[in-house]
């Protein structure tokens, strides 16, 4: 088969498209033929080798966590999925990826993929989705009625908290380029602040009950946070390379958020697609061979929404 691997850390140009034999499931796997994966940011950082201590991979290394697919074949002792049955899923991030024609996956890491999209797109869904999901309800424990800032809301991860967050009946303040700021309105936003003019704590004039960062901002910026959470809310952090600030004398707690890959929590997002309750944002669609070409483009930071990488087997 065909996969994009890397066989030493560095920049976009160690990738290379090349011949890797199709791996067998043992016990407990899935080998999935692929219909797409997707870039994410953390991709590039593994690659890079900023990641070692966290998520050590083995070299060479396939990248692409998020999948979406068909079954091709069974492990001993999976049950509940059936060769044929179409899936997508959040693969562990020290094992080979996506970015290949087959990949094995854990089957307790797979949901059934949506209906009401094509295969490929569903790639766009898994690791950003459970990343907006965890951070309001797993971490921020959002419920109907209260107010939460989501900053950074005009990247891939912004687009589904800020609906999950409206669908589940907060007030929803987000922060955007004027390049995102129609995406994110449309996306459900009551409030949105052009943070290119306007300075989030000079634009929240009152406080809110969680506050999600998304950005890679300035340690101030993130610190100021913090101040506008009212006593007993939380500042919830995905830039996992600052910590999340808090304020023991307001009990207002500081979390970092590390995404983690959960079939039902899937399940449920899946249910939401197919309902229309959310959807799925693809700005593009490029073939496996031009992976090393899409990390090279988002090292610059020229990467704009969600990008799905497509299988020879699409």
């Amino acid at each position: 088969m065909k996969a994009v691997r890397f066989h030493e850390y560095g920049a976009p140009e160690v990738l290379r498209h090349e011949d890797v034999e199709v791996p067998v499931p043992g016990a407990g796997q899935v080998l999935v033929r692929v219909a797409a994966t997707s870039f994410n940011s953390v991709d590039g950082n593994i690659r890079g080798g900023f990641m070692q201590g966290p998520i050590p991979v083995e070299l060479p290394h396939t990248p692409g966590l998020d999948v979406a697919g068909t079954v091709d074949a069974l492990g001993e002792g999976v049950d509940g999925i059936a060769v044929g049955d179409e899936v997508v899923g959040f693969l562990p991030m020290n094992r080979p990826g996506a970015a290949a024609e087959y990949v094995l996956a854990p089957a307790e890491a797979l949901a059934s993929a949506p209906k009401s999209i094509s295969l490929p797109d569903a790639a766009a869904l898994p690791v950003v989705a459970l990343t907006a999901w965890q951070a309001l309800f797993d971490h921020g424990k959002l419920t109907a009625g209260q107010r939460v800032l989501i900053n950074g809301a005009g990247g891939a991860v912004g687009g589904y908290a800020v609906q999950l967050a409206k669908g589940a009946g907060a007030h929803v303040i987000a922060t955007a380029s004027p390049r995102s700021s129609a995406a994110v309105e449309a996306a459900g936003a009551d409030e949105v602040v052009d943070h290119t003019t306007t300075s989030v704590t000079a634009a929240v004039t009152e406080p809110v009950d969680l506050a999600i960062n998304l950005a890679p901002v300035d340690p101030a910026e993130l610190a100021a946070l913090a101040t506008l959470v009212r006593p007993g809310g939380a500042v919830v952090n995905t830039t996992v390379w600052m910590p999340a600030p808090s304020d023991e004398e307001r009990d207002v707690r500081g979390i970092d958020l590390y995404v983690r890959s959960d079939a039902a929590q899937l399940a449920e997002l899946v249910a939401r697609v197919d309902s229309g309750e959310l959807r799925v944002e693809v700005s593009r669609r490029v073939p496996l061979t031009e992976l090393p070409a899409l990390h090279a483009e988002a090292a610059t930071g020229a990467v704009i929404g969600k990008v799905v990488v497509l299988s020879p087997t699409a």
